[in-house]
């Protein structure tokens, strides 16, 4: 079922849009369908980029968690994506990926649940903290391991 939950402090790319310098000869000798193509060529980036955004958070975490992947089944507008995760406490959560942050909308996979109003979290390492303590203690791992690596290599 797709769904498409929407944030009240959400603010649509439009919104962000830079003024820019224009001759306009160029605009006025474009037609509506040239505007219309500029347009959505503009939103088809932006989609590809939450998509992408959302297969970076997936990338960086996922030694740390069971499984971790982008939900094909939940697909709605350019301003949002969806993720699956499962904690190495096999906890399931669906989160929304958003300009605004990432937030659980579900406890299974591709579930959005309306009622539940979690809060937003400004990264992924913010949010699985919370959520899993195997996350917390498996990225302090991954770190020490790292610092002992540049530690050895630094010594050589």
């Amino acid at each position: 079922m797709d769904r498409c939950p929407l944030s009240a402090s959400y603010a649509s790319p439009a919104s962000f849009r830079m003024e820019t310098d224009y001759n306009p000869m160029e605009l006025s000798s474009m037609s509506g369908f040239e505007e219309d193509a500029q347009l959505n060529g503009f939103e088809e980036a932006d989609m590809k980029d939450m998509k992408l955004e959302a297969e970076a958070v997936v990338n960086d975490v996922l030694f740390a968690v069971n499984n971790m992947f982008v939900s094909k089944n939940l697909r709605c507008a350019d301003d949002v994506a969806y993720i699956n995760v499962e904690t190495r406490e096999r906890n399931r959560y669906c989160l929304e990926l958003t300009e605004a942050g990432l937030r659980v909308v579900g406890y299974a996979f591709d579930q959005v649940d309306d009622h539940l109003h979690t809060p937003y979290h400004e990264t992924v390492y913010s949010l699985l903290d919370t959520l899993s303590p195997a996350y917390r203690e498996a990225f302090g791992n991954a770190l020490l391991q790292r610092l002992e690596a540049l530690k050895r290599d630094g010594q050589s």
